[in-house]
């Protein structure tokens, strides 16, 4: 049985569902779409990613559902996506594993040989966190100025 928490959780992701397919059309919403946190966006160049990687990241992201379940797309169906060969994009994964914003985790089936890798985000988390940290702090400042400004000129 749904408690009223479970409702009202239900109602609130129904409503950012609707308030997206308000923003993008029902095809495109239908089709997909992948959450992103805006410091992925806004730090990139601070987190140090370049376009290509960025791109590769965001890729990886799309097949991201749920928290347990990590993306296993192929090198090439994102070298297909991306617009670069997959020996270049595994050049790149590698660079980002390196960097520490992912892992790469290698998959075996029973009888099949080697399937595609897992991906995990922890490092980029960590790493988007902390510039997310910085982020809030920096707005809070903003506000309290923009809060005292206001004070000072009433009071004049």
């Amino acid at each position: 049985m749904a408690t009223a928490t479970d409702k009202k959780a239900k109602a609130d992701e129904q409503q950012k569902v609707k308030v997206n397919v308000e923003k993008w059309g029902r095809p495109l919403i239908e089709a997909g779409w992948t959450l992103v946190p805006s410091t992925l966006i806004e730090r990139q160049r601070k987190l140090g990613l370049d376009p290509l990687d960025f791109n590769i990241l965001l890729h990886l992201m799309s097949y991201w559902w749920e928290p347990e379940n990590k993306p296993r797309p192929s090198k090439r169906t994102i070298a297909a996506a991306v617009g670069r060969d997959a020996r270049t994009v595994q050049r790149r994964i590698a660079s980002l594993e390196k960097q520490g914003f992912i892992k790469r985790e290698a998959r075996h089936g029973a009888g099949r040989g080697t399937q595609t890798n897992k991906y995990h985000f922890d490092g980029l988390i960590k790493a988007a966190t902390e510039l997310a940290k910085e982020t809030l702090t920096e707005r809070k400042a903003k506000q309290e100025k923009t809060s005292r400004m206001k004070r000072l000129h009433i009071v004049k």
